[in-house]
């Protein structure tokens, strides 16, 4: 056996156990080192030869096995396609391409140091950046320099697989993360609970005068329960502080694990010899704690890892193109090429940018715009990918494609907010570099002051030092706070999806609204009813339009689509962006309707203005008043009224605008609706800042200038159209009934769909705030006074342990007061905020 191990070795590269005599050799940094295959021998020699051998250096995983089937012989030239270039690669006006690729085999920070290194070296390549969460990199190139099959050749010649990026691999490889997080999670949990357990009997019996035989006994299963919680569970903090050793940086990981292992090894050493305390309760419920707060980390940052998907899923599969014998063909979405003619029928998405060469329609361009309404096509009018055909069949001309359209613009706008996106770092992590440094140097001081005058204290009083000043309350101090804040926010229908929002929410001094959806219920309401006819009474007027309406797919159809009506209308015509009329046979006559010319069979019409007075040869005519939506009906013999439809305020926007210039915070309304609206909707809530008509791009450049003015900006959103400027913001909030997009783009999502809940999570991140520094002055304060007890001896390992998971409870408990105390509830604000919804109003 002991020849056989004699004769094993493992690859420098893969760390694959090799039996017998390594087939081959690369020399690293003037050393030769075993490999596994050629392939590895190939990668390792590649690393070298780029002068990139630091990378073996600073690694903290082994790199991915690479079989001689796997060296860089795989051929990417198929990247370089143009029908593939159009669906992966998206060209600026200045020549740049960017894109974006998946890449396997990344285990460490070091690998992204690699890759980083290595592509930013290549000609041609002008910014290449990596995310360690996603595993995706990011790269700006120029194609008359570097083709893009070139830049996957060289990540492959490193030892890495790049593909182009795929939600489904990303989704797996974030699913592998969330298993192993649980696992580790639940053998921490379960070795808490129980190891605590006899914790308690190891107290008491120590008050009691328990046997030494029972002491054993249970500090034995106290050790064998804490060891898979020490080596398993908080193996990610051990392998994250030899990393910062490698790196000459401590962070919070360092503290963390040095309290770990010392008091892990001094509880040992305890057992093994019968003589000191153990602590294997205060281990196991430490890492229980700092794993809970990482876990709900991981979830956040897979959150993000969604976004940008849902807008590419806004394209169908697949598109019809007509034929040069004008015939449809059905083709796949990927297929379609600049000058396809394609046949978008009532229902369908468009699969590409492009101009209607025949027939007129209306598209729904929410995802654009956020508004609700269609807009009206026709004939030499533009079309974009990911816009919902709603009436009639169109033909277009393609005038752009996969990566060159507007949507990919705005999935672009989104990586590009996303990428500079700021993150403010935890004070506990701000402030753990330079304590642990100085603990760490006291410790090697009182160490040796020890050594020479006591040695046979030297070790437990320098222990008693370490586990006193142990930072667990310090790492307890900002994570606790900030979960028992989440959790109280997510019961008044709050989701917080990041850490950093709660301490970013106290530093916001502006905030950003949009209108539809948002400040209003975005949808139309029925607000008021004008007859012109004084022989018509509104509800018969209002049948008479439910017909019709009932006949349509239009949004506004929808105001009348919950009213009954015993009438009946056929021969029914849409006109769209116009309006619709029809024939009703009969209606019955209400005691108004004296006029039976009214009541006999014939046609109605009901639309925009021109539509009616072009039927009647009448000139035309203006609304009652410009703002609102407002409808014109008539028989073939003269105007019936007027229908105006409006989208209503929430009934807590006013109250909730009110509060927050109380706050002294300045308020922009930016929207894409028309200017009159827009204007109606701040006057109403008394917001000074707005613009109408504005694109994802306009509000982006908006948010971007007031950025660069200082300022610390929140964005309140509920559309496609805003996903861009919620993922540039500080912070971002969506509503519940926001697009699925939206919300996975948000810092926060309002479950509960009140705008109010914006008052609670100001006034609990303020909450949070005064905690989290309450905490760390207590953790540091009990630090710098119990430090110099255990340095004179005076303080024991027992007491220190004591002292440690005291101070590490009056944290967690002072954090859970988060759960049970919040000045304003959400209840609160709708019990005293009166109606602003308009109520339905009639006019002779």
């Amino acid at each position: 056996m002991a020849k056989q191990m004699a004769n094993q070795s493992t690859c420098y590269h893969c760390g694959e156990t090799i039996s017998g005599k390594a087939p081959c050799f690369a020399v690293i940094n003037g050393t030769s080192h075993p490999m596994c295959c050629p392939g590895c021998q190939f990668v390792a020699e590649a690393i070298e030869g780029e002068g990139l051998a630091h990378y073996y250096q600073y690694r903290t995983e082994q790199a991915l096995k690479l079989g001689q089937d796997k060296a860089p012989t795989t051929d990417y030239t198929v990247y370089d396609r143009k029908a593939l270039q159009t669906q992966l690669v998206s060209q600026q006006l200045n020549g740049q391409c960017h894109v974006s690729l998946s890449i396997e085999g990344i285990t460490c920070a070091a690998c992204i140091w690699l890759l980083e290194k290595h592509l930013n070296q290549l000609k041609g390549v002008e910014q290449a950046s990596v995310n360690l969460t996603t595993h995706r990199a990011y790269i700006q190139y120029l194609p008359e320099h570097v083709k893009l099959s070139e830049i996957m050749q060289h990540i492959a010649y490193i030892g890495y697989l790049p593909h182009p990026f795929s939600m489904d691999k990303q989704q797996q490889l974030a699913q592998q993360e969330y298993r192993k997080s649980i696992r580790r999670l639940a053998v921490a949990g379960i070795g808490t609970m129980q190891v605590m357990m006899y914790a308690i009997a190891l107290y008491a019996g120590a008050l009691q005068g328990m046997e030494d035989s029972y002491r054993d006994f249970i500090r034995w299963v106290s050790f064998l329960l804490a060891t898979p919680v020490v080596f398993y569970a908080a193996q990610p903090f051990f392998k994250a502080a030899w990393r910062d050793v490698k790196a000459r940086h401590l962070s919070m990981d360092f503290p963390v694990a040095t309290a770990i292992g010392a008091a892990y090894t001094a509880s040992t050493w305890a057992m093994l010899t019968g003589s000191g305390e153990v602590y294997f309760d205060s281990v196991c419920m430490f890492t229980f704690f700092l794993l809970i707060s990482r876990f709900l980390e991981m979830r956040a940052r897979h959150h993000t890892t969604q976004q940008g998907s849902g807008l590419l899923k806004l394209l169908p599969d697949k598109a019809t193109r007509i034929d040069d014998n004008s015939q449809e063909q059905a083709i796949a979405a990927i297929e379609v090429e600049m000058g396809y003619t394609l046949r978008i029928k009532p229902g369908e998405p468009v699969p590409a940018d492009g101009v209607i060469i025949q027939g007129q329609t209306t598209c729904n361009e929410a995802m654009l715009t956020g508004e609700y309404l269609p807009v009206t096509k026709q004939v030499s009018d533009t079309v974009l990918a990911g816009t919902i055909n709603v009436e009639h069949a169109i033909d277009i001309q393609v005038t752009a494609t996969g990566q060159t359209t507007r949507l990919a613009h705005i999935v672009s706008l989104l990586e590009q907010a996303q990428q500079e996106k700021p993150f403010i770092a935890q004070l506990a992590d701000r402030v753990a570099s330079y304590f642990v440094t100085a603990v760490i140097l006291i410790a090697a001081v009182v160490y040796s002051y020890w050594s020479q005058h006591n040695p046979a204290d030297a070790f437990w009083i320098t222990l008693a030092v370490l586990v006193v000043t142990c930072p667990c309350a310090l790492s307890l101090a900002t994570p606790t706070a900030l979960t028992a804040a989440m959790g109280r926010l997510y019961q008044q229908g709050l989701l917080i999806t990041g850490n950093h929002v709660l301490e970013s929410l106290t530093h916001i001094n502006h905030i950003i609204f949009d209108k539809t959806g948002t400040l209003t219920e975005g949808k139309l309401t029925l607000e008021q009813v004008i007859p012109t006819n004084s022989t018509l009474s509104p509800e018969t007027m209002l049948d008479l339009i439910a017909a019709l309406e009932a006949h349509s797919e239009h949004p506004i159809a929808k105001t009348f689509a919950e009213r009954a009506t015993p009438l009946r209308a056929k021969s029914v015509t849409n006109h769209p962006g116009y309006g619709i009329e029809g024939s009703i046979s009969s209606h019955p006559a209400s005691s108004n309707d004296s006029n039976p010319e009214i009541r006999k069979a014939q046609r109605y019409r009901v639309g925009k203005s021109v539509f009616i007075c072009s039927w009647l040869n009448i000139p035309l005519l203006d609304p009652p008043e410009p703002v609102g939506q407002w409808l014109l009906f008539a028989s073939e013999q003269e105007v019936l009224g007027w229908i105006k439809l409006a989208d209503t305020l929430r009934q807590d926007s006013a109250h909730t605008i009110h509060d927050l210039q109380q706050q002294n915070m300045q308020l922009s309304l930016l929207s894409g609706d028309q200017p009159n609206v827009v204007k109606r909707v701040a006057e109403t809530l008394s917001i000074s800042s707005w613009q109408a008509n504005m694109t994802p791009e306009d509000k982006l450049a908006q948010l971007q200038t007031l950025q660069q003015q200082g300022k610390n900006v929140l964005m309140v959103g509920d559309g496609i159209n805003d996903v861009p400027i919620l993922a540039a913001a500080n912070v971002s909030v969506s509503l519940g009934c926001g697009s699925d997009l939206a919300k996975n783009t948000a810092d926060i999502v309002l479950l509960n769909n009140q705008l109010n809940s914006l008052l609670t999570v100001f006034d609990i991140a303020k909450q949070t705030r005064n905690t989290i520094r309450t905490n760390l002055v207590w953790a540091l304060s009990y630090n710098l006074v119990a430090l110099p007890l255990a340095a004179c001896g005076i303080i024991q390992p027992w007491m220190a342990a004591i002292g440690m998971a005291s101070s590490s409870l009056l944290v967690v408990a002072n954090a859970l007061r988060l759960t049970r105390t919040s000045k304003c509830s959400t209840k609160q604000h709708l019990q005293t905020q009166p109606s602003q919804i308009t109520p339905l109003e009639t006019a002779p």
